[in-house]
């Protein structure tokens, strides 16, 4: 099967931008219009998020949430043929002293990511930006075809890639390599009895412990990277460090300046976050309690189910 789909879509890369851009804006009218593509789950999410805002302007940022959804999907084919060049001309790291300074101290880095548009373009580019052993983090796709398809586009200019299945014995090769490790850290926990529960938006969420752990185990300098859209099809990163030594930090602290950061940052461009996916999902019971490490009371828990 990947043998029949490679061509297709390395074909359709080759594809000039502004006839990927047509081929996106009528595909998300589509999805928006005509298939309402998981369009309630995208409104339920921007009522959480922002209940200040009015119908019409929750709305506008749907829509264009769309557009940017279909443009991530048309510029990630996209990388299947670019050129460093191109990329180069896509993506930005606004300040890539950061990384430097670190770098030369022979240090570790670990980013912390969200679902802000186009977090492909940075996972594929980044390598041209620093001169650390780039890892990245991924969640394997079931469909074998189209797993092989995202590792080739991913990994083709040197990232390196390591299931997160099976991510402590896959970086095993790598501890003694100074490397910068990457987490698109506000993934849904499979185990919510096992997260950090904390407020996203004013509403009980779980986070995933891992990018935390492995920060303060190690004491590994952590730092924010903000995705935001400088023009269409061109991508900028902003990095913050959350913090320089983690270990000092008591537990939960890391994950709340995470919070905090990406909550600023999808507040700058509300349309870039990923609204498709249902971030509040899980149910915050009594179960969670002793899970809860924001600095405001949890709420009233929902009863657990039963056993």
């Amino acid at each position: 099967m990947y043998y029949l789909i490679f061509p297709l879509f390395y074909l359709a890369s080759l594809l000039p931008m502004w006839l990927l851009y047509a081929l996106s804006d009528g595909l998300a009218f589509l999805l928006y219009a005509v298939i309402r593509y998981r369009r309630a789950v995208v409104m339920a999410n921007l009522r959480i998020a922002f209940p200040e805002k009015t119908d019409r302007e929750r709305e506008a940022i749907a829509k264009s949430f769309y557009r940017n959804f279909t443009d991530s999907f048309i510029e990630t084919i996209k990388l299947i043929s670019a050129s460093p060049a191109f990329l180069r001309e896509r993506f930005v790291l606004d300040n890539p002293g950061v990384l430097e300074d670190y770098y030369a101290r022979g240090q570790k880095v670990q980013l912390h990511m969200g679902h802000l548009f186009n977090w492909e373009i940075p996972g594929v580019a980044m390598p041209l930006w620093t001169r650390y052993t780039f890892i990245v983090i991924y969640m394997p796709i079931e469909n074998k075809a189209i797993n092989r398809l995202y590792l080739y586009l991913r990994g083709r200019l040197g990232t390196v890639l390591l299931p997160a299945t099976n991510m402590q014995r896959a970086i095993l090769p790598y501890r003694n390599k100074q490397y910068m490790l990457t987490l698109v850290a506000d993934q849904v926990p499979s185990g919510p009895e096992r997260s950090y529960w904390l407020n996203f938006f004013g509403q009980p969420a779980p986070f995933v412990r891992t990018p935390e752990r492995g920060a303060r185990i190690g004491n590994i300098p952590a730092v924010f990277v903000r995705i935001y859209r400088a023009g269409r099809g061109h991508y900028r990163a902003e990095l913050t460090t959350i913090s320089d030594r983690p270990a000092d930090l008591p537990e939960g602290e890391l994950t709340r300046r995470y919070r905090q950061m990406l909550e600023d940052a999808i507040r700058r461009q509300p349309a870039s976050y990923l609204w498709s996916h249902r971030r509040w999902k899980k149910v915050f019971d009594t179960r969670h309690v002793p899970l809860w490490i924001d600095e405001t009371p949890p709420p009233v828990p929902a009863p657990s189910p039963e056993p």
